[in-house]
């Protein structure tokens, strides 16, 4: 007796016609009732099962067009270039910055984590971490999950003042003076974290403004900033005696004639109402 014989142009008609099909359609378009000839064809073929709908359906490569992000849908059913759900989550938050809140990756994936976070911690391929009384989702590696978390907080930190830092113009004089002051009783590497600090917390365009205000080269302000996002920090670090600015009351006159100079400047008269 003869075996059967089964085209696999069978299924890339179909699939070809319809998009996405369950396993029943496609023994049903190459007239088998094998689930193993099924997959034979596909692998064949090149295929993707769907991250979504518990895996049931499946579409040709040549079909699947991923996005930037390596995700592609055929109405509500979502594939990933990255196969199933467990390790699409996984390459998501092992790729962020910031790592994720399962919220975050429901929005961007389309379909519930929570199981495939709670799985990917139990077996030792993310940890999660608190942060502002949620769990954050982040790398399994120490290295890069310090990174993520230190990325997160910074954003997630409150400003200054309602609407963010002021910019240095509205700053009063006397604040001015006080900035300077304890600006310059730092260290370098204590100046240039300083002023990377405030310009994260102020935002696009923070190095310029915090470089006129501290009288810093942008560059020195930028480095600062990387150095914090990257934690590149040398805690040990210390100058020998003797080495560094001098103390406060050792000023060099320069320090001390900007502070004279702004806190003598008299502020512009109030407009008297009418």
């Amino acid at each position: 007796m003869r075996t059967p014989s089964f085209h696999v142009e069978s299924i890339r008609s179909w699939l070809q016609n319809h998009m996405v099909a369950t396993l029943p359609e496609l023994k049903q378009a190459l007239g088998t009732e094998v689930g193993m000839t099924v997959f034979r064809k596909l692998r064949e073929l090149g295929y993707h099962s769907s991250y979504s709908h518990r895996g049931q359906y499946y579409t040709l490569e040549e079909i699947a067009h991923f996005d930037e992000q390596g995700l592609w849908s055929h109405h509500d059913i979502w594939f990933s270039r990255h196969g199933t759900l467990l390790n699409s989550v996984e390459f998501f938050v092992q790729d962020s910055p910031a790592g994720y809140f399962s919220k975050e990756l429901e929005a961007l994936l389309h379909v519930s984590v929570k199981e495939a976070l709670l799985q990917l911690v139990a077996q030792d391929r993310l940890t999660r971490e608190s942060v502002s009384n949620r769990f954050l989702y982040c790398s399994f590696e120490p290295a890069l999950r310090r990174q993520q978390l230190l990325a997160r907080r910074m954003s997630q930190a409150q400003p200054l003042r309602p609407g963010g830092t002021p910019p240095p113009e509205t700053v009063s004089q006397e604040a001015k003076a006080a900035i300077l002051l304890f600006f310059s009783l730092l260290d370098e590497q204590q100046r240039r974290l300083y002023a990377g600090l405030q310009s994260l917390l102020m935002g696009h365009g923070g190095d310029q403004q915090i470089a006129g205000l501290l009288d810093l080269d942008p560059h020195t302000v930028a480095k600062g900033r990387h150095q914090l996002l990257e934690q590149d920090v040398l805690l040990d670090r210390a100058r020998n005696s003797g080495g560094g600015r001098k103390p406060v009351e050792n000023k060099t006159p320069e320090v001390i004639q900007a502070i004279e100079r702004l806190l003598s400047r008299t502020p512009p008269e109030t407009p008297s109402r009418v």
